[in-house]
């Protein structure tokens, strides 16, 4: 036995689709955010949620320009040097089978040099 839905039950289930198409606000500066789009499920279920997040996604996340001048870029690389000589990163595996980085040295996960 099938049920269908009343026209009633359809005129309330627009009206609640137009309600919500009203509520949602509107979105003229484009490529100034992230749109991100999600779906979960299988073939015959689904569910997905659409976010628009204008400026930095995370908040504690700081932009940090990078050297400028080549004096910058030489110091930068001569440190990066150093830290690869005193802490010799290696990978490896845990006891989980998970890859994990080791150092030479105490403090070099945290980008310490001294």
């Amino acid at each position: 036995m099938s049920r269908r839905f009343s026209p009633l039950a359809w005129l309330a289930a627009l009206a609640v689709l137009a309600l919500s198409m009203l509520a949602a606000p509107a979105r003229s500066e484009a490529g100034e955010g992230v749109y991100t789009w999600n779906c979960y499920g299988t073939r015959n279920s689904r569910s997905c949620v659409g976010a628009f997040t204008k400026g930095p996604l995370n908040p504690h996340v700081i932009s940090v320009p990078g050297p400028s001048s080549p004096d910058e870029v030489a110091a930068a690389e001569a440190r990066d040097r150093r830290w690869s000589e005193r802490c010799s990163p290696q990978i490896r595996q845990d006891r989980y089978g998970m890859p994990r980085y080791t150092y030479g040295a105490q403090g070099c996960e945290y980008g310490r040099l001294d």
